[in-house]
């Protein structure tokens, strides 16, 4: 058989697996629903009109209209020159033409348990443009795969099997701007903690096959569900020129309960039809076909195997398992009778282009090999972070309550581009992000306030102003610890101010603002008295007056207030210039008692009015939280304040506050002014819009000039730290959160809490503490316990690092590692283009990129001596520059933002069987399944 003609026998049984699968009468009918069935399956039919659906008579599953799980897009029907072909699922598409993101939401889950997630796509030119679109897909905040269907007529099916992390699970459709998403099927399936052993909370799997070899009933060409209780779909494979088929009809078990193929999919296996051959097939990964975002080519592959022929005598049949001529179970392997045995990777392996399988018999054997099914899986990460389980489910039913039109889709904090309107996340360095504020001000909110609003336990400000909402104000704020504002004011609220709300106002602890709701009483005993007589009245009355008079002048003020932040009022605050006393850390300007700021000094009160009560969160640290403020003349600031709880004191307070009053340079944050009033202390910094680098990098806004630029910016402020301060400086914290972009993505060091001084003559510092953060720490420094210059070189080289690489300090898939390391081994291999943020997508001067990396490596060498000084950094990193705008021109307009790269290097792998391992190195890149011809 020639080659195109097996790769044609190869693509027959996925054209079988679209049409079968898309397969549904309407048996019955049965009321849409947006729970699971009874066995925990959900099944939708997108687009489907209508509340009702049906069941489909082959599997007897129910189909449910989308419309009770996503709350966007527009059904169509697809071409009917295409309809005759296709089955029910196939004959409507929803489609998504507004908003970047829309998703569906499949409730009703366990979190923790893993789940198959299916979704099918066929366009059938259903928008009458005849370009099919190109558009991604998120399993939650987890990238799953680029939707490509290549033509008009084509079907295309992706699975998933992923771990649930909370009690739902949101699939996403992404506007990537090359034509509108669309979905015509989604499909979720239960399954237990045993199954795929490779799934865990951080690392899913992308099915690229799933073959049942040797069924030659047209009946048995497709095996689902009820056959497989898990609905997975194995479709048949046999080449009949090379393979003859055995089977049985007796039950096949399973005792390993780590895969558990079905009984019916076990009962039939493929031999060579020459009995001295061996079994030979391949897959093939289409590199060119690969998507930018698609996750790089790394696989998983479990063969299953079960003797079917009771043997009798002396006959064996005992056989070798290759991979790409390499050995992948050494020892010769036999199947047991009527029980499932299987081959499986632990680990994925990755970076050929083809992937030969040859089954050859020992010389022991009597019998010839045989082999029953395989399933072949890519690797997908899911270590990215929703928002907090609860308080995402919060939103989700406040969304609901109140029918939100907003842009309030998906994940609520996934990235600033994708956030919901009016929320206000904090991004933790590890752990979820929580939602710290939320504004649904003039939102034409109806009803009663939901008590959903209490699950929002991080919650500092709630405005909720200006709508219509009725009832009484719920006692439930009383119970969220973080609130400071909760602003009512212009709703139709009724009754008296809770008791726990009174309590909260009266020790200061919440500012409560309730104006122009008619019906609120402010003093539940005038509630409880209001239809007294006489002198009652009065006594009752006045008091009332007094406090509504109360309530309009706190009005008037929060309304200059929002105008002040707008400038166009002066802001009241008066900074005054004195001289804050206080401990100077040892080691910091040794012989000085006192530390002299000449700087603005801030009240709290001052600060109060800057931050308009500290309402809107912008960032949060160790030293505690950071607000967005605003001065008189309508600059804005960042205001650090100090928490009473931070795990930063006293000391890294006064020693932040000293360094910024000393340093003056483009690339370094710079101070505005400072608190020390009581137990109050905030610093007072100039605002970078921008966020934290380790925001853009993750969110991939950054082209390769731009993330060049932002390194030799991030070293000379280091640079000037080490060489031009009076007392020179080791920041001792440098990682990608204190390096912050301003609005021209400028970069500037920032968080010098942990700084010591230090002399030109020693270079180093005596501490009995280690400070940092895991992953930057330099491990000469962990050893000794002495800071030095070289300390901060180490760290600049990590953040090097994942500017070059898009990839975190320490990497945990598959195996645990660092970014270094990691690099390092691929660069072993010569393989630039692996280590480079597969986002850039070939938009870069290689040389560029070559030398960057050696720079990040020579900084992050394990002894000090051999890594170079800041000012070697510097000089090193404008050549990189030069070579990088050499190519562009030096313009940052010429560039797009890419998402892909070239593949990933190979590691190391295990394959398992029946408890034992061994080793094997293995290399990849893409998928096509198909026989091949038998070798002797």
């Amino acid at each position: 058989m020639g080659q195109s003609k097996l790769r044609a026998a190869a693509a027959r049984p996925w054209s079988l697996l679209l049409v079968c699968l898309a397969g549904a009468a309407s048996a019955g009918v049965m009321q849409a629903r947006a729970q699971p069935d009874s066995n925990g399956f959900i099944s939708i039919d997108c687009g489907f009109p209508g509340t009702t659906g049906y069941v489909d008579n082959t599997t007897t599953l129910s189909y449910a209209p989308d419309a009770a799980f996503t709350d966007a897009g527009e059904n169509f029907n697809i071409s009917a020159e295409y309809n005759p072909r296709l089955l029910r699922r196939y004959e409507n598409v929803r489609s998504f033409p507004d908003g970047a993101r829309n998703c569906y939401t499949l409730r009703s889950l366990t979190a923790g348990l893993k789940y198959l997630l299916r979704t099918s796509f066929m366009y059938g030119n259903y928008d009458g443009l005849n370009s099919p679109p190109i558009f991604d897909l998120y399993v939650g905040v987890n990238f799953w795969k680029t939707v490509n269907v290549s033509n008009v007529n084509a079907s295309m099916i992706l699975e998933a099997i992923v771990v649930a992390p909370d009690d739902f699970v949101q699939v996403c459709l992404v506007n990537t701007g090359s034509g509108t998403p669309f979905i015509s099927g989604l499909d979720l399936r239960p399954l237990k903690s045993t199954l795929y052993p490779q799934v865990n909370e951080t690392q899913g799997l992308i099915l690229l096959g799933r073959r049942n070899f040797g069924p030659t009933d047209n009946r048995d060409v497709v095996v689902r569900y009820p056959n497989d209780p898990y609905d997975r779909v194995w479709i048949s494979m046999l080449d009949t020129t090379a393979w003859d088929v055995i089977s049985t009809t007796m039950e096949v078990k399973d005792m390993h309960k780590e895969y558990e193929a079905p009984s019916k999919v076990m009962q039939t296996a493929i031999t060579p039809r020459n009995a001295s051959n061996n079994i030979h097939f391949f897959w093939d990964w289409d590199y060119e076909q690969r998507s930018s975002k698609d996750p790089l080519p790394e696989f998983v592959t479990v063969m299953y195997f079960s003797e079917l022929v009771s043997l009798q005598g002396n006959a064996v049949r005992q056989f070798y398992v290759n991979l790409n001529g390499e050995p992948w179970y050494r020892e010769g392997f036999t199947p047991r009778y009527l029980y499932e045995d299987h081959i499986f990777s632990t680990n994925p392996f990755g970076d050929y282009t083809r992937y030969d399988v040859s089954i050859n018999a020992t010389t022991n054997s009597t019998l010839p090999p045989i082999i029953n099914a395989i399933e072949v899986f890519s690797v997908i990460a899911t270590d990215n972070a929703g928002t907090n389980s609860q308080d995402a489910s919060a939103m989700m039913a406040i969304k609901e309550k109140y029918r939100v039109q907003k842009n309030w889709v998906g994940d609520p904090c996934l990235e600033r581009t994708l956030k919901w309107d009016g929320l206000t996340c904090s991004y933790p360095i590890s752990g979820s992000p929580r939602i710290t504020g939320v504004n649904m001000s003039f939102s034409g909110l109806n009803g009663e306030i939901s008590s959903t609003f209490a699950n929002l336990k991080a919650v500092q400000f709630v405005d909720l102003s200006h709508n219509n909402l009725t009832g009484s104000i719920p006692d439930a704020f009383s119970q969220l610890p973080s609130l400071t504002v909760l602003d009512l004011t212009g709703n139709q609220l009724s009754g008296s101010i809770p008791p726990g709300l009174q309590r909260k106002i009266q020790d200061g602890s919440l500012n409560l603002i309730y104006a122009d709701n008619p019906n609120l009483c402010t003093d539940s005993d005038s509630c409880q008295t209001a239809k007294g007589k006489g002198k009652l009245a009065i006594y009752v009355a006045v008091p009332i007056a007094l406090v509504l008079a109360l309530a309009v002048v706190i009005a008037l003020l929060f309304s200059l207030l929002r105008l002040k932040r707008r400038g166009s009022v002066n802001n009241p605050a008066k900074p005054r210039n004195e001289t804050l006393k206080g401990h100077v850390p040892s080691g910091d300007e040794q012989g000085h008692s006192s530390l002299h700021l000449e700087n603005r000094r801030f009240t709290y009160k001052d600060l109060e009015m800057i931050t308009n009560n500290f309402q809107r969160v912008i960032g949060r640290g160790g030293f505690g939280y950071v607000y967005e403020g605003f001065l008189e003349d309508g600059t804005q600031v960042a205001v650090k304040l100090r928490s009473q709880s931070s795990s930063q004191g006293v000391k890294e307070f006064l020693t932040e506050a000293q360094i910024l009053i000393r340093v003056h340079h483009k690339n370094l944050v710079s101070m505005i002014g400072y608190c020390k009033d009581g137990k109050y202390m905030a610093l007072v910094y100039e605002y970078m819009s921008e966020g934290t680098l380790q925001e853009h990098i993750a969110g991939n806004h950054l082209t390769w000039r731009q993330r060049l630029r932002i390194a030799l910016e991030s070293a000379l402020g280091l640079e000037y730290l080490h060489k031009g301060c009076n007392l020179p400086l080791i920041h001792r914290d440098v990682k990608t959160t204190n390096i912050l972009l301003n609005a021209k993505l400028e970069a500037k060091v920032a968080d010098f809490g942990l700084s010591r001084a230090f002399n030109h003559i020693s270079t180093h510092v005596s501490t009995n503490t280690l400070v940092g953060t895991p992953g930057y720490v330099d491990p000469e420094y962990q050893a000794t316990m002495q800071p030095t210059t070289k300390s901060d070189v180490y760290s600049f080289g990590v953040v090097l690092l994942e500017l070059i690489t898009g990839k975190l300090p320490i990497l945990h898939n598959p195996q645990p590692t660092t970014v270094i390391q990691w690099t390092r081994q691929h660069l072993a291999r010569g393989d630039i283009e692996g280590v480079l943020d597969a986002r850039m997508r070939g938009n870069h001067d290689v040389n560029s990129v070559w030398k960057a990396t050696e720079i990040a490596l020579q900084c992050t060498a394990q002894a000090s001596a051999q890594r170079p000084t800041m000012t070697d950094v510097v000089a090193q990193l404008q050549e990189c520059l030069a070579l990088e705008e050499g190519r562009t021109g030096g313009n940052d307009a010429t560039e797009s933002f890419y998402t892909g790269g070239s593949g990933d290097p190979s590691f190391s792998d295990n394959a398992h069987v029946s408890g034992q391992s061994f080793d094997i190195s293995q290399r990849s890149n893409g998928f096509e399944i198909g026989a091949g011809p038998a070798t002797r």
